[in-house]
């Protein structure tokens, strides 16, 4: 080979790898706490009914096999992570999390968990709130052990976090079964007053381990899943009892975000209004391409909304048409729509500032 021809070869591979080191020095660390809106896979490790390791999961996800997301593919984390310019976050629990991988961030999420230790117990081995947040100090202290702490410190500061936490201390918790402890515990508001201040407390624990960005998600309209449809709900109507619980939840903890942003003196905590987004699905799903968000892709029973998805379920052919993959979760078209508000959302959807404006905002400093 000519030496000006080689040369020239080896110039080329030195940028291509230049850029690429920039690039992963430009994507932002990413930490996901909360339920199996967010798990990316950690209940595949543990002994719990609470998975999504099984087909159909996973029927769209590039491998077309089960990842322990509740999602046909992708789910929000996924395409949140896209957006920064991130690979996909990897669970907590999983061995592949080692060396560089750690840098990418982690996913802490555990399906069946609440903002309350005793919410999803019939689910035993779940990772709650004050375990993932254990396991976050646990991630630091490797990460501290891999680039120092001085830049392990400043990785979380900079880091993206999202927390979706609050639907299963309805759904598993107050309204698990008639009567349940804590409902007679609580009349609704004052059970909603309490898990607000709890989730005060994780958020403030957030700040406490170094988290400054974080992305707080309201629960979706929980009387409107095909599972409360199919449960509680009457002639297709979404079930008012879990409907007026996310009515008191949501507004209240807009109300506890801008709080606590105002007491630290910067808008750490952002606010994001899923009720809403999904409301609009419910209310208008044809003017969002898709053909019900009553019925769910993946089930059986009225609306397939009764038991889990498996194997055995009835299961739609084509996904995209589809608001609910399965009884509970979003479809990853759903999820994509989720997370484009997020992104570009109005101030009704997004509070104080949308995620766009977090990263050009960040850019800058």
């Amino acid at each position: 080979m000519a030496p000006l021809v080689f040369f020239g070869l080896v110039m080329v591979l030195l940028g291509a790898l230049m850029t690429t080191h920039h690039q992963a020095e430009a994507a932002r660390a990413f930490f996901v706490f909360g339920d199996s809106l967010v798990d990316n896979g950690n209940n595949n490790f543990l002994a719990t009914q609470a998975r999504a390791d099984a087909p159909p999961y996973g029927v769209d996800y590039p491998t077309h096999r089960p990842t322990g997301r509740f999602s046909n593919g992708y789910n929000i984390p996924d395409f949140i992570s896209q957006k920064i310019g991130s690979e996909p976050t990897l669970p907590y629990l999983s061995p592949e999390l080692t060396g560089q991988k750690l840098l990418v961030g982690a996913n802490f999420a555990s399906a069946g968990i609440g903002i309350l230790n005793d919410t999803g117990i019939q689910f035993i081995n779940i990772i709650r709130m004050y375990r993932q947040y254990q396991y976050f100090q646990h991630y630091q202290q490797r990460v501290a052990a891999l680039i120092g702490e001085a830049q392990a410190k400043q990785l979380v500061n900079e880091a993206l976090v999202l927390i979706t936490v609050g639907g299963n201390d309805f759904v598993n918790n107050y309204y698990l079964v008639p009567f349940s402890a804590r409902s007679r515990q609580y009349a609704l508001p004052d059970y909603v007053t309490y898990l607000i201040s709890e989730y005060r407390k994780l958020l403030l624990q957030l700040y406490d381990l170094g988290a400054r960005r974080v992305l707080v998600t309201g629960t979706g309209p929980l009387g409107c899943v095909p599972a409360e449809l199919a449960m509680r709900g009457r002639h297709g109507q979404c079930s008012t009892e879990l409907q007026r619980a996310a009515g008191l939840f949501n507004p209240q903890l807009i109300d506890m975000v801008k709080g606590i942003n105002s007491e630290i003196g910067s808008d750490i905590f952002v606010a994001v209004n899923t009720q809403q987004t999904h409301y609009n699905f419910i209310n208008n799903p044809q003017a969002f391409g898709f053909v019900t968000a009553k019925i769910a892709c993946c089930g059986q029973g009225p609306y397939n909304g009764l038991g889990l998805c498996t194997a055995a379920s009835n299961l739609c052919p084509n996904r995209d048409i589809y608001a609910f993959w399965d009884a509970f979760h979003p479809t990853e078209r759903a999820n994509s729509m989720i997370v484009e508000q997020i992104h570009t959302g109005s101030t009704e959807y997004m509070y104080p500032m949308n995620l766009s404006t977090i990263m050009a905002l960040d850019s800058r400093v």
